[in-house]
C-alpha cells in the first residue's frame, strides 16, 4: 500500500508498466552489462596511464572477478577524496568512500571490512558507468582525474603541476569543503575543548585582562596597558566563500577587522595569516588573495606589517589585527539591557547566498550584492556607534549565524 493508501485498480497500469520495463531491462542486460564493464575497465586503464610513474599510488578495491560491472572503486594514497571530487565537480561526478567532518572521520563499513587502511580509505572514490557512457567521456574523465590526483599527491613535482593551472579559470570554492566562517568548528565541539582548557589553566587572575580566554567569549581579547589605553587583539581567517581571489582576500580582511570594530576599538595594524595548497594552485593566485586583503586594509587605513604562511590542503586567509580603545569604553557582547534595540549594520543571509553561488544557483545581480555586502567595512558603522553613548553591547555576526551570536549576547559572563 504505497503512501498508506489501499491498493486498487488504479495501480494496475503502473504495475504493468514496471513489469514491461523489467522485461526490457532483462532483454538488454547482457549487452548493457558488457558495455558498462568495458567502460569501467577502460576508466581504470586510462587512470593508470594518466598517473604514469605514480600509478602505484592508486589501488583498485574488491576482487576483479566479483565487482559490479558498472562500478570502479579506486583509492588514491593520501589524497582526500572529498577534496579531489570538489575540485573536479564541474567535469566529473562521483562519490567518496569516506566522509570527513570538522571533529570526526567516517570510513565506509565496507572498506573497513575489506581491511583498507585509513591512508587509502580516505582517498577512495566510486565511479559509476552507465549504458550511455562513451569512450570519449571516459577518456576525458580519466584525464581530468589523473591530472588533479597528481597535484594532490605528496610529490616533488607538486609546484610544477600547480603552475599548469590556468589562474584565470580558478574557482576558489572548488578547493574547499566548508566556506568562509561556515568552516568553523561546531560551537558544541569548540565549547568542550575550551572547557577542558579552562579546567587546566584555571581562572584569569591578571587584573589587566579585560577580555580573553577564561574571562569571556568576546570577539577579541583586551589588555589594559594604562588608565587611558587598552590593547585589542584578534585573529580571524577562513576558507573561500567566493571564487575570485582578490574578492576573497578583501572579504577575509574585512571580516577580521570587524572583530576589533565590534569591541569599540580602532584597528592600528594587521598581519597576514595564510594557508595555501601550492600543489593545487599557482602562486599567482596567492598573490591576488594578498592583494585583495592589502587593498581592503588600505581602505580601512590599517597597514599590514607582516604575516605567516604555511602549506595547507585548502586555501585559507585572514588577519591578526591589533587595535586600541579606552579601557572604560570597551563594548562587551553580553552587556545588553532591558529595552535595548537590535541594530544590524549589514543584511544577514550571506551564508545561504554563498552556498547557492558555489552550486551555480546565484544570479549575477544577487552575486554582486553578496560580494558588496561581504566587502563592506564596519568602520563607518563603528564610528557612528562610538559617537552614541547609548550603545551597551556589540558583536560581529559571522559563522554561528544571528541566533548563535545572539545566544552569546544573552549569556551572562562566566556562565
Amino acid at each position: 500500500q504505497e503512501a498508506g493508501r489501499r491498493a486498487s485498480t488504479e495501480n494496475v497500469i503502473h504495475i504493468v508498466g514496471l513489469g514491461k520495463a523489467c522485461e526490457i531491462a532483462a532483454r538488454d542486460l547482457p549487452k548493457n552489462q558488457k558495455h558498462m564493464q568495458e567502460m569501467r575497465d577502460r576508466l581504470h586503464q586510462k587512470l593508470i596511464e594518466g598517473l604514469g610513474s605514480s600509478a602505484h599510488l592508486m589501488r583498485q578495491n574488491g576482487p576483479a572477478e566479483a565487482r559490479l560491472p558498472n562500478t570502479l572503486s579506486a583509492s588514491f594514497y593520501k589524497v582526500e577524496a572529498n577534496t579531489l571530487l570538489s575540485e573536479v565537480a564541474d567535469e566529473v561526478a562521483a562519490s567518496a568512500g569516506a566522509a570527513c567532518h570538522s571533529d570526526e572521520v567516517h570510513m565506509s563499513h565496507v572498506l573497513e571490512a575489506m581491511g583498507v587502511s585509513k591512508d587509502w580509505a580516505m582517498g577512495t572514490c566510486r565511479f559509476t558507468l552507465g549504458r550511455e557512457s562513451t569512450t570519449q567521456e571516459v577518456d576525458h574523465a580519466a584525464k581530468v582525474l589523473a591530472k588533479t590526483v597528481l597535484r594532490l599527491m605528496p610529490d616533488a613535482q607538486a609546484d610544477e603541476a600547480a603552475e599548469e593551472v590556468d589562474p584565470e579559470s580558478v574557482k576558489l570554492t572548488r578547493f574547499t569543503h566548508g566556506m568562509g566562517c561556515a568552516c568553523k568548528l561546531r560551537p558544541q565541539v569548540l565549547e568542550r575543548v575550551l572547557d577542558e582548557l579552562r579546567a587546566v589553566s584555571g581562572p584569569m587572575v591578571d587584573p589587566n585582562v579585560l577580555a580573553g580566554l577564561g574571562k569571556s567569549n568576546e570577539d577579541a581579547c583586551v589588555y589594559k596597558v594604562s588608565e587611558e589605553i587598552a590593547i585589542v587583539g584578534t585573529l580571524d581567517f577562513f576558507t573561500p566563500i567566493v571564487d575570485e581571489p582578490e574578492v576573497f582576500g578583501g572579504i577575509a580582511a574585512s571580516n577580521a577587522l570587524s572583530d576589533v570594530y565590534a569591541m569599540g576599538a580602532k584597528p592600528i595594524f594587521a598581519m597576514n595569516i595564510v594557508g595555501f595548497p601550492s600543489n593545487r594552485l599557482p602562486s599567482s593566485v596567492l598573490a591576488r588573495i594578498l592583494k585583495g586583503g592589502q587593498e581592503k586594509c588600505a581602505e580601512a587605513q590599517v597597514p599590514i606589517l607582516g604575516g605567516h604562511t604555511v602549506e595547507d590542503l585548502e586555501p585559507k586567509y585572514g588577519l591578526a589585527v591589533i587595535g586600541v580603545v579606552h579601557p572604560k569604553k570597551v563594548w562587551r557582547n553580553n552587556a545588553l539591557k532591558v529595552g535595548d534595540s537590535l541594530v544590524l549594520t549589514k543584511p544577514i543571509g550571506t551564508g545561504i547566498l554563498g552556498t547557492a553561488q558555489k552550486r551555480g544557483l546565484l544570479e549575477a545581480g544577487a552575486k554582486k550584492q553578496l560580494q558588496e555586502t561581504l566587502l563592506q567595512l564596519n568602520k563607518t558603522a563603528a564610528e557612528v556607534a562610538q559617537a552614541d553613548s547609548e550603545v551597551h553591547a556589540a558583536t560581529d555576526v559571522t559563522g554561528f549565524g544571528l541566533l548563535g551570536h545572539l545566544k552569546e549576547m544573552l549569556t551572562p559572563e562566566d556562565v
